[in-house]
């Protein structure tokens, strides 16, 4: 008979069972919870191991295109910064073909080196210390101060095609090369929150979306460490890089420019300055220059986000005379030969309308009221014509609205006049509201037999793929006057530099024949009327050149400027006489050698010593700046066209810059030295390099300022 076990020995063995049990689930309770809640296990972060082997999504920013002047001199381009990352764990690697480690250490530390050192001394340092790296037992490694490169750099050691090597994006910026030249032209971009580099003034933002292509990305599988497992599976949409911009700039006309407004403002001290340059027959943009400028490389001294050359609107005094003498002769009440008392007119208003000096010349006729500038001559052709008329031939010079230039912020002016005394000041360019490049482009129409051209200041854009998108064809907008009345015109302009006061005559160097007009506002008052300080004027002066067959349209203007009135007139003439010179105006074509002219070889990443052999057989004249022994940068670039025996700045990979004797040295020559190297100068006088302020073999301190002193 079998045998019942006591119920309380049942019980007692239950409850050991259970408690058994329940002690085994809080101990699993208890571990579990500790892995829930303790960031570390075991020395293991759970979370980020976990987290490293998902699928990561990785965005490939795309590269920022670059803008370049007419020729494909760069402006603007990117100059990222990065960290060399080396990997060195043989477990990367699954095909031996196609390594994904450090294979040869030594040969990759030598390779890096010879591009990352300065001279040899360097380089042996540098190669010492990256093999300490290299044999290391770990999974990656960065190469400390030896790995923070340059994009200059980066391309270069992409070129060595090393296994095992990467790169990480430390910083984006945008660099400009030549510092606070043509700024307001080229405007700046800079990195948002997100790490996009966007436009923000200038062509920077006008063409941003043109620029700044199409971001890509990568999916892919991350290791326990973090890293891409090599040879799995990948998701990858590559970036599209931003188109390139090729601006209608002249470098040697900005060159010219940015000279002139420098030498001007330095002695003239005035609230700004403006001097910028047409093509008279394409329209085109090839030069504008600004005192105050800045530098979009650090933005220090940006104090205006205004582009003067669409945005200063202002009252522009007598170059307004040219179209309101054009008005009367197109509406068939001007006869240049009729005269008229100088010197004063008293409105039925009241208004006084005084001639500059205020007593006149006596009775003259209108042709010579235009040559001396006669502001009661204005005023009896406005009369004539009415306000309507005046008012319709102004807009259909384009005053009053915008020229449709590819710049941001540009600005209409004001054409807006009733009363007679409005009437008057207006006929003399006062009451009434312009810009520059409005002033560029009604002058166009004096070099174009009447044709008013469309300003541009973009040649052409080119996409990723080398593909011409866009290329800038003239625009003509429509005539504004008859040939006679051109002619006509010319013949005034023409007597305004040469037949009328000695001063004028200082506008024009030998040589080359200019035509122009000068200008004299008055400042408004904010209180209402003019501001009646000595220097409280806006000067100006707008003209085309050569007269005989029109090439280019010049436009000056400065606000409150000290001095006498040589400073306008000499500055003037000397732009126009180094125009012609840099543009061969006063050099028949045809006498080139074509025998002489050389394309530029391209010499980035290339050992200094197999450039400068190669430099001397095609007769260029090598500049080297730096104690590298690998070049890292040229100018001019690869494939444009110089002569020999010009000069080539060479830029190596070693930080010490010493001074090469610059005597002798034309004043474009010298300028490009110094926006090369990036460092501030100032100019004294006109002609070549007489002395600078550093002297020849001293190490540079770029930041410091170069005096230099020509003659």
């Amino acid at each position: 008979m079998k045998k019942i076990r006591p119920f309380y020995k049942i019980h007692l063995n239950l409850k050991l069972t259970l408690l058994i049990v329940g002690l085994f689930f809080m101990i699993i309770i208890i571990k579990l919870s500790y892995v829930v809640l303790s960031p570390n296990v075991d020395g293991i972060n759970l979370t980020q191991f976990a987290n490293n082997r998902n699928t990561t999504k990785e965005i490939l920013y795309a590269n920022r295109g670059i803008i370049y002047d007419r020729d494909g001199k760069p402006l603007a381009k990117n100059a990222n910064s990065y960290k060399i990352i080396a990997y060195l764990s043989p477990s990367r690697t699954t095909d031996e073909k196609h390594p994904y480690h450090v294979v040869d250490k030594d040969d990759t530390a030598k390779k890096l080196c010879d591009v990352l050192g300065k001279d040899e001394k360097d380089i042996e340092n540098c190669k010492e210390t990256l093999i300490k790296y290299f044999n290391q037992d770990l999974y990656q490694v960065e190469l400390g101060s030896w790995g923070r490169i340059s994009e200059e750099e980066k391309r270069a050691v992409e070129l060595l095609e090393l296994p095992g090597i990467d790169f990480e994006t430390l910083a984006k910026k945008r660099q400009y090369i030549n510092s606070s030249w043509a700024s307001y032209i080229l405007g700046y971009a800079r990195s948002d929150d997100n790490g996009e580099i966007v436009g923000e003034m200038g062509i920077e933002s006008y063409m941003n979306d043109v620029l700044k292509g199409t971001d890509g990305f990568v999916e892919y599988q991350k290791d326990a460490y973090g890293y891409k497992m090599a040879n799995t599976p990948e998701n990858k949409v590559m970036a599209v890089s931003g188109s390139d911009v090729y601006l209608t700039i002249n470098s040697d006309i900005q060159n010219v420019l940015e000279n002139a407004v420098h030498n001007f403002s330095e002695s003239a001290k005035a609230d700004w300055t403006i001097f910028a340059v047409m093509d008279a027959k394409t329209g085109e943009i090839v030069g504008s220059a600004t005192n105050p400028s800045f530098n979009p490389n650090t933005l220090n001294d940006l104090k205006s986000y205004v582009n003067p050359l669409v945005a200063y609107q202002y009252e522009p005094g007598s170059t307004m005379k040219t179209f309101s003498w054009m008005s009367a002769m197109e509406n068939g009440v001007y006869d240049g030969s009729a005269t008229y008392t100088s010197g004063s007119l008293t409105l039925d208003d009241g208004t006084k309308i005084k001639d500059f000096n205020n007593v006149g010349w006596g009775t003259i006729n209108y042709d010579t009221g235009f040559a001396y500038s006669s502001n009661v001559g204005a005023t009896n052709l406005a009369f004539k014509l009415g306000t309507a008329k005046l008012i319709d031939y102004y807009n259909l010079c384009g005053f009053g609205k915008k020229t449709k230039i590819s710049l941001p912020g540009e600005l209409e002016g004001k054409i807006d006049f009733t009363y007679d005394s409005e009437l008057a000041n207006a006929s003399f360019g006062q009451g009434i509201l312009v810009t520059p490049v409005q002033m560029l482009q009604a002058f166009s129409a004096i070099a174009n037999d009447g044709m008013m051209i469309e300003p541009q200041i973009v040649k052409k854009i080119v996409d990723s793929n080398g593909n011409v998108t866009f290329e800038a064809q003239k625009k003509e907008i429509h005539s504004v006057a008859k040939h006679e009345t051109i002619e006509k015109m010319k013949e005034l302009l023409y007597n305004v530099v040469y037949n009328s006061f000695d001063y004028n005559r200082l506008y024009a160097p030998d040589g080359i024949t200019v035509i122009g007009k000068t200008g004299t506002a008055q400042l408004a008052s904010p209180d209402g009327g003019y501001l009646t300080g000595d220097n409280d004027y806006i000067r100006s002066f707008a003209g085309v050149f050569p007269k005989e067959e029109p090439k280019y349209v010049i436009y000056f203007a400065t606000q409150r400027y000290t001095g006498g009135g040589d400073k306008i007139s000499n500055t003037v003439a000397q732009v126009v006489k180094d125009i012609a010179r840099v543009t061969n105006l006063t050099n028949v074509q045809n006498d080139v050698d074509h025998s002489k002219i050389i394309v530029v070889p391209q010499y980035i990443n290339m050992a200094l010593k197999d450039v400068l052999d190669d430099a001397k057989k095609k007769k260029l004249n090598p500049i080297v700046i730096g104690n590298g022994s690998f070049v890292i940068n040229q100018y001019p670039l690869a494939n444009t066209t110089t002569i020999d025996g010009s000069k080539i700045y060479i830029k190596t990979n070693g930080g010490e810059i010493k001074m090469p004797d610059v005597t002798g040295w034309t004043t474009n020559e010298i300028i490009s030295f110094c926006n090369f190297i990036g460092i501030k100068y100032s100019l004294d006088g006109f002609g070549s390099v007489i002395s600078t302020s550093i002297p020849k073999d001293t190490v540079i301190d770029l930041n410091a300022k170069m005096e230099i002193k020509l003659g």
